[in-house]
């Protein structure tokens, strides 16, 4: 009777640092390794992406250091490029603030902070019904939605200024207040649309043995899909705050008096003073442009991780 036949095995790596370093190469990538084959051994691939970045850098760089040297320079030039201070000074930013930038500033953050919460809790209260619910006109909504995002915003001026000088039903004048900014902000057609195709992927199970455990709609929003929407909500937080900052005809349809200007309405007219000189308007915008720099470097992690969900569905 013969003896079994025993397969051989590969016997593992020594420890040593020849077994070390086999196992190291195999297993741990290059240290600049991406999608877009990136390695850390220079060649002509490798300086040719150095040099698009350093293209793209500058491109996208250059006019938010314009800007920030601009403020900074005494008497800057509107004919020439400066990435670096000629003189620096802070009279810019004096002078803007005698012209009530910073009041100007302030407006714009109520409108804005007001306006985001309202626009986050409608959007998500609206896709929460068109994700998980199912009635009739369903898809008839959702397409009303999508045209609004069509809609220039110099189409409805005109029966928006009418709407708010006297609102229907309730016949008030809001004109003049925050809520004449805020309230037509509360929802956004885009941040419905993307809230709703994330919420459409939560899988009914869950849903289902939430509802066996007698947990309500509110709860079932609050507890179980909002957290599972968090890279949604940062992708609507970001890009809805952006959005309503940048606003212009809305707060100058709503103003009556110049004091309930924002800061991007401020800005277009400071322009426009042939008193104040062009570094007194690089002023105003280094001010206008630090609010939108700190939400993005705040949210940029859920910017991203929502972008990349998106793009990874399906």
């Amino acid at each position: 009777m013969s003896a079994p036949v025993i397969d051989s095995v590969r016997p593992a790596a020594p420890d040593t640092r020849a077994g070390r370093g086999t196992r190291d190469h195999r297993t741990t990538p290059a240290r600049f390794d991406t999608a877009l084959g990136w390695n850390d051994r220079p060649g002509l691939a490798w300086g040719l992406r150095v040099l698009l970045c350093v293209i793209a850098l500058a491109v996208f760089a250059a006019p938010f250091l314009t800007i920030f040297s601009g403020a900074f320079t005494t008497h800057p030039s509107g004919s020439s490029l400066s990435f670096l201070p000629h003189g620096t000074t802070l009279s810019n930013f004096k002078v803007a603030a005698a012209q009530g930038m910073w009041d100007y500033l302030g407006n714009s953050l109520v409108i804005a902070g007001g306006g985001l919460l309202l626009q986050l809790v409608v959007c998500t209260l609206a896709a929460y019904a068109l994700a998980r619910h199912k009635f009739r006109g369903q898809a008839l909504i959702m397409m009303l939605f999508m045209m609004t995002l069509m809609l220039p915003e110099e189409v409805i001026a005109i029966p928006l200024s009418l709407v708010l000088g006297d609102v229907p039903v309730l016949h008030l004048d809001l004109k003049g207040t925050v809520w004449g900014v805020i309230l037509p902000l509360g929802a956004w057609g885009f941040s419905v649309m993307m809230l709703t195709e994330f919420m459409r992927d939560i899988p009914d199970e869950i849903e289902e043995a939430a509802r066996l455990d007698g947990v309500g709609e509110l709860r079932m929003l609050w507890q179980i899909v909002l957290p599972l929407c968090r890279p949604a909500l940062g992708v609507a937080g970001v890009l809805g705050f952006i959005m309503i900052w940048d606003q212009y005809l809305l707060p100058l349809i709503a103003a009556k008096d110049p004091t309930d200007y924002t800061v991007t309405v401020a800005l277009a007219t400071l322009r426009t003073d042939p008193v104040v000189g062009s570094g007194v308007v690089l002023a105003g915008a280094v001010i206008a442009l630090i609010p939108s720099l700190i939400v993005y470097l705040l949210l940029q992690r859920s910017l991203v991780t929502g972008i990349a969900a998106g793009a990874t569905k399906g």
